[in-house]
């Protein structure tokens, strides 16, 4: 079969057929971010001069992992042309180009410190097969895309999402999609990530809808920021200047924040990068920004009943409770001016690890089930609650409006329960819908 291609404004792309659906691996939508671009705000990329090979995956920002073992797998692949992303798009798209379809920009986790947009999990095949475009999006992670720094510009990560949703509402069209028509999804840094987007003035025109999976809603003050880095900066034995932090790798930096995680003697989760305040992009961070923008967009939001078990912040209190139930019940309630979103929890109970913990959604999000490795990590997986979540996420990319009543933050709100039995039921958050805001500890 003739490789499938297309001809957009950036230039013309050569990709590779996976069944029914044409996949474009790798496409850099913006210069790589080394040398003197290194602290600078993405640089959008020129025209191909030829045909693009979009046929291998693309370098990750991702030089060290998480953790030693990851529940989603993220591959890192070296090299520097890291600002890249990945479009998955349905046959139709090139037969019929005058059928637009809806558009999924997803976003990557990983704590805004790791984390790869080339996993497995995060396979649109499905979002294709019905009907729904899937662009996913690498960004610079950890101290080079988060880092606050004197001279370098700020939220180079969040600069980065920006970059790539133009990118997209650019060149999607070629491809068979939307422009008009996309919905930003992530989970847990990626749910974060959508959370500051729908708070960011620059970013409304750029996206529909949002969906954010096990959202974080972590914002630094420039104080904080700029505690974190000098502290970092001590740890490594230099000053906090451009030109000393540029004398080490990206995949330096990383092992060293890492390694910095680590010493902590106890089960505290503790997170050193986050988009910070006080900028164009989020003046007053994200709360008060999702109290004021982007009321307009539908948003469904939710989290996993156990994300990280017995952990805690430091402090004691549960890292679960803190970092994830209780944000959704914080945006409903900051976006109480809205009545457009929606909540959901996550319930159903792996029988690997017993509970619902986090990332357990993802591969049902996505309908890939048959992904490698799922019977080891999750156990035997219901495919009838794949098909019920992926189909609403299906519907809500498509525009429709869900069938349960919006929140507001309150005790009683509806959600979506979602199960081997999938119900909609009051009050799933009341345990956490009265607790404040918590920006995540520097140490």
């Amino acid at each position: 079969m003739t490789p499938p291609r297309v001809s957009a404004p950036v230039g013309e792309m050569k990709g590779l057929w996976q069944g029914e659906v044409a996949v474009f691996r790798g496409i850099p939508y913006a210069e790589a971010p080394v040398g003197e671009l290194r602290w600078r705000g993405p640089q959008r990329r020129a025209p191909f001069d030829g045909v693009f090979d979009a046929t291998e995956w693309g370098a990750t920002p991702q030089r060290v992992s998480l953790f030693d073992v990851t529940t989603v797998p993220e591959p890192t692949i070296e090299g520097d042309d890291i600002l890249n992303l990945n479009v998955l798009t349905p046959a139709r798209g090139f037969t019929n180009p005058g059928d637009s379809m809806p558009v999924l920009v997803w976003i990557h986790g990983g704590g805004y410190a790791a984390g790869s947009a080339v996993g497995s999990w995060y396979d649109g095949r499905s979002f294709a097969r019905d009907g729904v475009i899937v662009v996913t999006i690498s960004y610079r992670v950890a101290f080079d895309g988060f880092g606050w720094l004197p001279g370098a510009e700020p939220n180079r990560g969040m600069l980065d999402w920006i970059c790539a949703l133009e990118w997209v509402r650019d060149n999607i069209h070629a491809f068979g999609g939307d422009p008009d028509r996309v919905t930003i999804a992530g989970q847990s840094a990626g749910g974060g990530a959508v959370l500051a987007l729908l708070a960011c003035e620059r970013a409304q025109p750029l996206f529909s809808r949002a969906i954010s999976l096990s959202g974080i809603d972590v914002c630094f003050a420039p104080a904080a920021a700029r505690q974190i880095t000098e502290e970092f900066a001590g740890r490594l034995g230099i000053g906090a200047t451009v030109d000393e932090f540029d004398v080490f790798s990206d995949a330096e930096l990383q092992g060293a924040a890492r390694r910095w995680r680590d010493s902590l003697a106890d089960d505290s989760v503790v997170m050193y990068f986050a988009p910070v305040s006080g900028d164009e992009l989020l003046p007053r961070g994200v709360h008060a920004g999702l109290a004021e923008t982007g009321l307009d967009k539908p948003l469904l939001l939710g989290s996993t009943t156990d994300e990280f078990g017995d952990s805690t912040v430091p402090g004691g209190a549960s890292a679960t409770d803190v970092l994830f139930r209780s944000t959704c019940s914080r945006v409903a309630r900051a976006r109480r001016g809205s009545s457009k979103t929606w909540l959901y929890s996550f319930e159903w109970c792996s029988p690997v690890t017993g509970s619902a913990t986090h990332c357990a959604d993802i591969p049902f999000f996505f309908d890939v089930l048959d992904a490698p490795g799922m019977q080891d990590t999750l156990g035997a997986t219901p495919q009838s609650l794949a098909t019920r979540l992926h189909g609403e996420a299906v519907g809500f990319a498509r525009g429709a409006i869900l069938s349960w009543n919006p929140a507001s933050g309150r005790r009683g709100d509806e959600a979506r329960i979602y199960d081997t039995v999938s119900i909609t039921a009051s009050g799933r958050y009341n345990d956490v819908v009265d607790a404040g805001h918590h920006d995540a500890p520097s140490k």
